[in-house]
């Protein structure tokens, strides 16, 4: 997969020390790859999705009509909120070794702070928060360069439509303007 700075540059910390904001950095032989803040950022906007995910309503799941890839264009109904969650808990399992999948487990899945999760694992502070950071850049790059369909971008994930919020509605009523006359907002009655 190819990486360029358009991909890189948006999720980069301007403060960091590595790729100082640029979002790739310069390897020995002179190749360019992502900078680690690159692929933290991605992780942690994939479990941003995640959390939402998980935290929406079991109601506001919907079934959505996807046109299928191949010579017939059949199209199928796939839940994507679910099938996120599966594929998040599922390539994270994969992808990890199994005392970096404990960690994850503990910490994202169930939500266990760190003090907590240093007492199961019998891990000290320094440790716990150095493997989470590795945790969060292989995830991160994992979940970019999955072939043949990635979990990151989200839009290209959920077909185009990611909806973080229900869209807001204004606090006050719009009225039309007809032209040539006054414009009268409606007046509380007098009880």
């Amino acid at each position: 997969m190819e990486w360029d700075r358009s991909d890189t540059i948006g999720l980069a910390m301007e403060r960091c020390t590595e790729c100082r904001g640029a979002g790739l950095r310069r390897w020995r032989g002179g190749a360019q790859a992502p900078c680690y803040c690159v692929y933290r950022a991605i992780f942690r906007a994939c479990y941003a999705r995640f959390r939402y995910c998980v935290e929406k309503e079991k109601y506001l799941s919907k079934v959505s009509l996807v046109a299928c890839q191949g010579s017939d264009r059949r199209r199928t109904y796939e839940r994507l909120v679910e099938d996120y969650i599966a594929d998040f808990c599922l390539v994270s399992r994969r992808f990890l070794e199994p005392r970096q999948h404990r960690i994850f487990r503990y910490h994202y899945l169930l939500g266990a702070d760190w003090r907590l999760c240093c007492r199961q694992l019998r891990l000290g502070r320094g440790l716990f928060f150095h493997e989470v950071y590795r945790i969060q850049q292989r995830l991160g790059r994992v979940f970019r360069e999955l072939e043949p369909y990635g979990l990151y971008p989200l839009d290209e994930y959920f077909a185009g439509r990611v909806n973080g919020q229900a869209p807001v509605r204004p606090a006050v009523a719009v009225f039309p303007i007809r032209k040539g006359l006054p414009v009268r907002p409606p007046l509380k009655r007098a009880a």
